[in-house]
């Protein structure tokens, strides 16, 4: 087959690949955009800061770990999905239920009587926020030639940077001012401005025509084993060690559940006409290496996200706020080093540049347990922003290389396959730095000396909650507790850089030169994938030179 059409998997018909986009496209759609990811960036910071208003509202103590635990579960269980209907029905109708679905969630949230419907309100908030993480990461990708993704990539990196420092504090402003419902009231005109930019001012363009009598086929089966098989395996991760123990009778139910699902998700996927998680996403090497190595990227970042902000208030003693700023440095540099990023890698190619970042990632990484004890904020801030300048040289380079390798008709679905990656990478390094953490809590508590070890916390909140409050303690154990999370801290530190190996080892499987899909706007060669996948698409390559 030539160079210039693909034979679809439904109908037998041939289709040519839309020509790349030529001009920039309107400033409405950019802004929906960027609206559309603040919706759902925005929703995973800041609702934080005003738990304690929430429960003391609606009570449900025990269980509101699951106000995030099910958006999370909701999120990364749909993204698959979302990604394929993508590509069979078109982005806009994908795009608009997902903020209608996300709307209708948080108007939900603020009217919840009980912690048991906001819980189950923000799980309809999570089916409509898988729906925009993964929507408008592609549209992102089909509206700009390769060499002007970056551009926009870093735009939207930016939404999620802004949030991340936004978020915790208009919570927290909101909770304390006004009322905790406003947090979720506040998405409905933001959302509706969205909605109305797509609506208005996005138009498809027509990519491809099926042939006489060929219907979009959708695989439910599949789509309904993937959310049962991701459904309990992040349910074990997540709450495993925290709402009951590993070798409990719920976590092993629970991780069997998950194993039989996923044989018998690979059954339906391996029958179906269109399955939601084809076989190539694994086959290609590109897009396989760059799962494994987004996946050990979630990992990486539980360290700083998770775990920095205890060593902030524990060990130096800061404040919240103080706190939240030592982490945000990293979501600073971030977004800058992403838009900085193709000036590298067109000279190093992606593989080289993605290499590099991570490389130095992990260094910065093994940097961060050589500081000394108990030394002053700017240690660890310098680092994250080290880091967060790592980590824009090696995550941006890879979705634009996995995204310019596919046509438009299998771009949705090789991004979501990547975010999802993420995110169960992310639900994984939660669940295993945790039980580090707390092994290594333990066996320091486990060797304190014996004339401060009687009345000593058991796990790692207790002991934050016993140092920001350390009148009860003597100044020997208050010392010594701070000791003991640093030793902590620095032990997920040395897991993170562990991961970030990880990362490294999986680019090693990418081909040299990531191959350029002839709708995706690059400067191709005419040569295939090389990956012996057999697609027949039309594909150059991506190699800086």
């Amino acid at each position: 087959m030539s160079g210039s059409t693909r034979r679809t998997g439904d109908s037998g018909t041939l289709r040519a690949p839309a020509p790349p986009p030529t001009g920039p496209p309107p400033r409405p759609v950019v802004a929906a955009l960027m609206l559309g990811m603040a919706l759902a960036a925005l929703d995973s910071t800041v609702l934080a800061t005003a738990v304690p208003q929430i429960v003391g509202d609606l009570g449900g103590f025990a269980v509101f770990s699951w106000l995030f635990s099910g958006y999370l579960l909701a999120v990364t269980v749909t993204l698959p999905v979302y990604g394929k209907l993508s590509d069979t029905f078109g982005r806009k109708p994908i795009l608009i239920t997902g903020i209608v679905l996300f709307l209708v969630g948080s108007l939900a949230c603020a009217g919840a009587w009980d912690m048991a419907s906001l819980i189950a309100f923000r799980v309809v908030q999570g089916l409509g926020g898988g729906a925009l993480q993964g929507t408008v990461q592609t549209i992102a990708a089909d509206l700009y030639p390769m060499k002007e993704r970056p551009r926009i990539q870093a735009r939207l990196s930016s939404v999620w940077a802004t949030s991340a420092v936004a978020g915790p504090a208009l919570g927290g402003l909101l909770a304390a001012y006004a009322d905790w419902r406003w947090i979720f009231l506040v998405n409905l005109p933001v959302g509706a401005v969205a909605l109305w930019l797509v609506g208005r001012h996005f138009t498809e363009a027509q990519r491809s025509r099926p042939g006489p009598g060929a219907r979009p086929r959708v695989d439910w089966p599949g789509a309904l084993a993937i959310f049962a098989c991701g459904g309990l395996l992040l349910t074990a991760l997540v709450q495993g060690g925290v709402a009951w123990a590993w070798l409990s009778t719920p976590s092993l139910l629970l991780f069997a559940g998950s194993a039989g699902c996923a044989t018998v998700t690979v059954l339906i996927e391996r029958r179906a006409a269109e399955p939601i998680i084809p076989g190539w996403v694994w086959r290609r090497r590109t897009i396989s290496a760059v799962n494994l190595a987004l996946g050990a990227l979630g990992l990486l970042m539980v360290a700083p996200t998770v775990f920095l902000p205890t060593y902030a208030q524990s060990v130096l003693g800061l404040s919240p706020t103080a706190a939240g700023f030592v982490l945000s440095v990293m979501v600073l540099s971030w977004p800058v080093s992403a838009a900085l990023s193709s000036h590298v890698y067109n000279r190093l190619g992606i593989r080289r540049c993605a290499m590099l970042g991570i490389g130095a990632a992990g260094l910065v990484l093994l940097a961060f347990p050589v500081l000394p004890y108990p030394g002053a904020a700017w240690q660890p801030a310098l680092i994250m922003l080290a880091l967060g300048a790592a980590l824009g040289l090696f995550q941006l380079p890879l979705i634009i290389g996995v995204q310019s390798s596919v046509g438009y008709r299998e771009r949705g679905t090789a991004t979501a396959s990547i975010l999802f990656c993420r995110q169960v990478g992310q639900s994984l390094g939660a669940a295993l730095f945790g039980a580090l953490a707390n092994a290594t809590l333990n066996d320091r508590l486990a060797h304190a000396p014996s004339g401060i070890r009687p009345g000593l916390p058991d796990d790692l909140d207790a002991v934050s909650r016993a140092l920001e409050h350390p009148d009860g303690l003597t100044a020997q154990a208050t010392d010594y507790l701070r000791r003991a999370v640093d030793t902590t801290v620095d032990h997920v530190y040395l897991g993170a850089a562990a991961a970030a190996g990880l990362a490294l080892l999986a680019l090693l499987l990418a081909p040299r030169h990531f191959p350029v899909h002839t709708d995706s706007g690059g400067t191709g060669e005419g040569s295939g994938t090389g990956d012996g996948t057999g697609t027949g698409e039309g594909t150059g390559r991506q190699d800086g030179t």
